[in-house]
């Protein structure tokens, strides 16, 4: 695997000169504007238009941020703490009251159901009534995918070592109901680590574990979600797992990152006399804690990046590599052969990772995807702008 450093502009040319403060930086073809948000530490966020001005908000923890500059917080929930954490390790919004503004589903690891947060409307300051889904024990995080195929997004949560999914329940005109139905998908298969993409290239969406995947039945309600125990991973796997096609020999591919150590690598899907193997390959052995990962284009070629970085403090600074420094970065996956652009690096104090959950979008409208990353060293947003061709003219 192949790095390049990090670049800082003149105000900040050494990483360990910088603080928490708004700077920039070129990573590969990009330039990103770092803007320290937050002090908070909550260590999930996405982005929703909240309150239905047409500008994107951010959410993260116990706030929401309103856009466009996002420096008034509006507080909408109050999550339970426990130690260094909060219970509250998804922050996705959905409408689920079918009221036309999103709602926000989350849940955690520390006894908190998993859960939605029924949004009121623009003119409410209030705290959002709390409405249970299920109490479902330990979720390490919750991931939201079309799981039916219907074009709607359903509720996965990893949560201990069952595969299941929640439905959101609609009319017959397609208005939500503001209730759940719950489908299990298999019993004992799970841990942590979860996946979703189309693995055999069928055309719908497998559910993919540490030790194997599930293959979707053509109804994925009713029917019957064939086992694979095809790999191992070893490990307490990133969630998400990503399915995708890495050395474009048009076979699903899995990459997947050490959650609580050093790691990230993926999986070649290979066939072979009928008989489906995989084959590992390292790529980042120098880096700890890849809990979460996204799959997004970063720099416009039209290709796939891997966004991803450290969640700092996953395990309260008992994992391996947990005191080095934390990092946001994007990776060209090139065939396999990863190409690491650091976005940000350095100590905790003074630079960020992307948490347990973190979100990317085109938050302003410039047409290039942003990264909202949050976590116990606070809420961070990297505004992307765009080629770094002409910094040397500026």
């Amino acid at each position: 695997m192949k790095q390049s450093p990090i670049y800082w502009t003149a105000t900040c040319l050494l990483i360990a000169s910088c603080g928490a403060v708004n700077t920039r930086t070129v990573a590969g073809p990009v330039i990103f504007e770092r803007i320290h948000l937050s002090d908070a530490s909550y260590e999930s966020a996405s982005v929703a238009d909240v309150d239905g001005d047409g500008y994107l908000d951010i959410i993260s923890g116990a706030y929401w941020y309103k856009g466009p500059d996002f420096t008034e917080k509006i507080q909408f929930q109050e999550p339970m703490p426990a130690g260094e954490y909060y219970d509250d390790f998804s922050n996705f919004p959905m409408d689920i009251s079918g009221n036309g503004y999103p709602d926000v589903v989350t849940g955690g690891f520390f006894g908190g159901p998993l859960r939605w947060l029924k949004n009121p409307g623009p003119d409410s300051r209030e705290l959002w009534e709390i409405m249970p889904i299920e109490q479902i024990g330990h979720i390490e995080t919750t991931r939201f995918w079309d799981v039916t195929g219907d074009g709607h997004l359903e509720i996965v949560p990893n949560a201990g070592p069952d595969v299941y999914f929640y439905t959101l329940d609609r009319d017959e005109e397609g208005t939500p109901l503001g209730t759940f139905t719950k489908t299990m998908v298999r019993r004992g298969v799970a841990g942590h680590g979860l996946g979703f993409g189309d693995i055999n290239g069928n055309g719908r969406g497998d559910l993919i574990t540490p030790i194997g995947w599930l293959e979707a039945p053509e109804d994925p309600i009713n029917g019957e979600w064939k086992w694979h125990q095809e790999f191992n991973i070893g490990y307490l796997a990133s969630v998400p797992m990503l399915v995708h096609d890495v050395n474009g020999n048009g076979k699903s591919d899995i990459i997947v990152g050490n959650g609580h150590g050093y790691g990230l690598e993926w999986l070649e899907q290979r066939i072979e006399n009928g008989r489906r193997s995989w084959v590992r390959h390292q790529q980042q052995p120098n880096r700890s804690q890849f809990h979460d990962m996204i799959l997004a284009d970063i720099d416009n070629d039209g290709q796939l990046d891997l966004i991803t970085g450290k969640r700092y403090r996953a395990h309260n600074g008992m994992d391996p590599g947990a005191d080095d420094p934390v990092f946001v970065a994007y990776y060209k996956i090139n065939g396999g052969d990863f190409q690491e652009y650091l976005i940000d690096y350095g100590p905790a104090d003074r630079a960020s990772g992307v948490g347990i959950y973190f979100w990317v979008e085109d938050i302003n409208g410039n047409g290039w995807k942003d990264i909202v990353a949050p976590g116990k060293e606070g809420l961070y947003l990297f505004l992307n702008q765009g080629p770094a061709d002409g910094l040397d003219d500026e």
